[in-house]
C-alpha cells in the first residue's frame, strides 16, 4: 500500500522543498493535451491506463523503475480524480518503492452539482499552476 492520500497543496509544497520528488501523471495523452498539466519542474507524463481502450499500462512499473528513481524518492501520483493515481502508487509500492502518495482530489477533483470538475477541489480549483496546450 501506498504511503497515504495528500492534497494538492501540499503535493506541490512537497514537490517545491524536496530535490529529489518527482510528480508522476498518471492520465492520458487526450487529458494532457485538452486538459492540462500541473506546472512543476520534475513532472513525468507516464499513462496508468493507455488511451484509447483504458487498458492498464503493463510496463507502468518498468518505466518508472527505468528512470532510475531510488527505492526511497518521494513519488507522488496524480491522475483527473485521484483513482488511478491511488492504483499507480500501489503497483509502485509493490514494486518496491516505499515513499509513494496520492493527490487525492487529482487534477480536477470531484463534480459539482452541475456534473463539471475544476470548480471543488482538485490541483486547478486549488490555484496552483498548470498550464492548457
Amino acid at each position: 500500500m501506498y504511503k497515504g492520500d495528500i492534497s494538492p497543496s501540499e503535493a506541490h509544497q512537497r514537490l517545491k522543498s524536496n530535490p529529489g520528488a518527482v510528480l508522476v501523471d498518471v492520465r492520458t495523452q487526450p487529458e494532457w493535451t485538452f486538459v492540462g498539466v500541473p506546472q512543476v519542474d520534475r513532472l513525468v507524463r507516464l499513462s496508468w491506463q493507455v488511451y484509447p481502450t483504458m487498458d492498464v499500462n503493463p510496463r507502468f512499473v518498468d518505466e518508472v523503475k527505468a528512470m532510475g528513481l531510488a527505492n526511497d524518492a518521494e513519488i507522488i501520483c496524480l491522475c483527473r480524480s485521484g483513482a488511478r493515481s491511488a492504483s499507480a502508487a500501489t503497483a509502485l509500492s509493490q514494486a518496491g518503492f516505499n515513499n509513494c502518495w496520492n493527490v487525492a482530489s487529482g487534477f480536477e477533483g470531484d463534480k459539482d452539482a452541475s456534473g463539471h470538475r475544476a470548480l471543488v477541489n482538485g490541483w486547478k480549483a486549488s490555484g496552483l499552476p498548470w498550464a492548457q496546450s
